[in-house]
């Protein structure tokens, strides 16, 4: 996993629970690394596991709940980092239907060895769409979130719904409705 998903993380840890919090949550966590990432380096998901493991416990807030509010804040990285990208789409249905064919092959670029999820479109018109996530990391909620704020960027309202495909939520179908 990239370190700049590490390093997000921690300032996201810090700004909203204090960097008390992120020095317990590296301590407990036991991390191969020690918890000292560059946004260019490569590091195991097991050590985000136990971090977000590990914080989930400290706040008492699910682990899906952190990553839904971590894909909101990592949205910021993008406007701030890849401007050029959101600007390219007229609105949020043509971004997220372009997550393949174009975002994630701009990410590659930038990082080879990126792991990325995989969304498949499954049904797409002007006000829905249906795509299917898949990825072994079952980040779902993470991808909500930026779901959810890519709406925000463009000023549109919608409504975002899941279904886990699986137990382990490696496969998620997201149902998209814009809302005028």
């Amino acid at each position: 996993m990239k370190g700049i998903v590490f390093t997000e993380f921690l300032e996201l840890v810090e700004s909203t629970f204090g960097l008390e919090v992120v020095d317990e949550i590296i301590e407990k966590s036991d991390l191969p690394s020690g918890g000292a990432y560059t946004s260019i380096g490569t590091y195991s998901f097991s050590e985000m596991l136990s971090l977000v493991s590990n914080l989930s416990e400290k706040t008492n807030m699910s682990i899906n709940d952190l990553l839904l509010v971590y894909g909101r804040h990592f949205f910021s990285v993008i406007e701030r980092d890849y401007p050029g990208i959101l600007t390219s789409y007229k609105g949020p249905m043509d971004l997220l239907s372009s997550v393949e064919s174009h975002i994630h092959v701009e990410v590659r670029k930038i990082y080879p060895d990126a792991e990325l999820p995989r969304f498949v479109i499954n049904e797409k018109d002007n006000k829905k769409l249906i795509l299917t996530y898949y990825s072994s990391r079952s980040m779902y909620a993470f991808a909500h979130g930026l779901m959810e704020k890519t709406f925000e960027y463009y000023g549109q309202k919608s409504t975002i719904t899941y279904t886990k495909l699986n137990e382990s939520g490696s496969e998620v179908k997201f149902v998209i409705l814009k809302h005028e």
